[in-house]
């Protein structure tokens, strides 16, 4: 007893009662994330859209080039055309981001993780952060990656596109800051639901249906208020023509859907930060 009396100030010595730090909920994080099966799959589903579709899209713009109407040659964006998947990778990145959050409660694992570390918006800013540097490396990189694939294939068949033209480097390297700003905005949503399938559904409902309500609306109300749209302000930002990507609402400049894309990433992970501290594990 007197040996067991003795040692236990020199275990707790490092680490006072009470105090957390971002260090170790990081690594507790990167940890969490890296050993699950749906981050493997869900950046596996992310490269095979962003790549696969990128490809298709500009091996079918190269092969129909030498009958392309004049319309279509004066409008023609290569940039955009290798970009395409990435309208459809952000699905995938949208579900990994919910599931960082979801997945615990489903499995009851949060329990663990509050119990570990007590500090709930600790937990959920350690999070965020490693999310967010896993989704901008992945992002960033299939966004290059697809650029420079498609723009391989349209060389010889059709115009293609360079990084120091005017807006390419913008459109490429915006392509993965859009992912980011999404995938935050999906994590925000599963803290404010805790329900993955719930979460899933909002975030596909912001995507994809919205837009179709709006465009059924009368012409005020869905020009005011598309411009707002994430997946509008998607295609702004992934373009050098963002005329030809959004013609159906009226859009606001590239870098400033992204500052609003992430006001709304920043938004839900505040209220879904509130109600983390205030609901019961």
């Amino acid at each position: 007893m007197a040996l067991m009396t003795g040692a236990s100030p020199t275990l707790v010595a490092g680490v006072p009662a009470g105090h957390y730090s971002l260090g170790g909920a990081l690594r507790a994080e990167w940890t969490k994330l890296r050993s699950v099966r749906s981050t493997t799959w869900s950046l596996v589903a992310t490269l095979v859209a962003i790549l696969g579709i990128g490809i298709l899209a500009a091996s079918t713009e190269a092969s129909h080039w030498a009958h392309a109407s004049f319309e279509d040659e004066v409008t023609f964006d290569p940039t955009s055309v290798s970009l395409t998947g990435l309208l459809f990778g952000q699905l995938a990145i949208g579900v990994l981001g919910v599931l960082v959050m979801s997945a615990e409660y489903g499995t009851g694992t949060i329990r663990a993780t509050l119990a570990a570390i007590p500090n709930r918006p600790l937990v959920l800013v350690a999070k965020a952060i490693v999310f967010a540097v896993v989704v901008l490396v992945v992002g960033e990189t299939l966004s290059f990656a697809a650029f420079f694939i498609g723009q391989a294939i349209l060389t010889g068949s059709a115009p293609h596109a360079a990084l120091g033209q005017p807006g390419v480097l913008r459109a490429v390297a915006g392509g993965g800051l859009y992912l980011g700003a999404l995938g935050l905005l999906a994590l925000g949503l599963a803290a404010m639901v805790r329900h993955t399938a719930g979460a899933i559904t909002t975030f596909v409902g912001i995507l994809l249906i919205l837009p179709l309500i709006l465009a059924a609306l009368p012409s005020f109300i869905r020009d005011a208020a598309g411009k707002y749209l994430p997946a509008n302000i998607g295609a702004v930002m992934t373009s050098v023509r963002p005329s030809l990507r959004s013609a159906e609402f009226p859009s606001f400049a590239p870098w400033t859907g992204l500052a609003i894309l992430g006001g709304y990433a920043v938004a839900a992970l505040v209220i879904g930060g509130w109600l983390f501290t205030r609901r019961d594990a």
